[in-house]
């Protein structure tokens, strides 16, 4: 269905705006799948605070320009459905990829990686990264180990210092 000019620039700013603030993008194939499944991916998408849409690939491609970004031109054709993962990209991809699975007719295609176009493959690698809190958490435990150890080590002489007076103390106390 062709699309008037005005509406035309208002879909390219609506995209270049998607594609500039989400962390990353899935792009796949659903030619044959059914709306109410797609409702479903859509529903669960949105849970994980991403957005789901049917794009004009031509706008797409302005869109991705306007924005910036690597075009992957070659999976902007035929029937395309992008996933936007706007704070936590590997839940996106892991509820794409999930789908995919069930669905025969849809296939991932590919994405964006923050300005980096990955391939099928690199969206399966990303599904399979743990959550976002558990990413944070071993995080600050990487940044916590040394933290502490470097409080122990400088209380080591404090502490040192109260046996040696403590000890001291006892001594007087078995001598009187």
């Amino acid at each position: 269905m062709p699309v008037s000019k005005e509406r035309r620039g208002e879909l390219i700013d609506e995209y270049t705006e998607w594609f500039k603030n989400s962390q990353a993008v899935v792009i796949a194939s659903y030619q044959g799948v059914k709306t109410a499944d797609l409702y479903r991916l859509r529903s669960k998408i949105h849970e994980v605070q991403g957005e789901l849409h049917v794009v004009k690939n031509t706008l797409a491609i302005k869109a991705l320009q306007n924005a910036n970004l690597p075009v992957p031109e070659d999976m902007l054709t035929s029937s395309a459905i992008i996933g936007f993962g706007f704070s936590d990209p590997a839940a996106v991809a892991k509820a794409m990829t999930a789908f995919a699975v069930e669905a025969q007719n849809f296939k991932i295609k590919g994405g964006l990686l923050g300005n980096r176009v990955i391939d099928a493959a690199g969206v399966k690698v990303l599904a399979e990264l743990p959550p976002r809190p558990i990413l944070l958490g071993g995080l600050v435990a990487t940044i916590q180990g040394p933290m502490s150890q470097l409080v122990n080590i400088l209380n080591a002489p404090l502490r040192e210092l109260v046996q040696v007076l403590k000890a001291r103390s006892e001594q007087e106390q078995v001598a009187a």
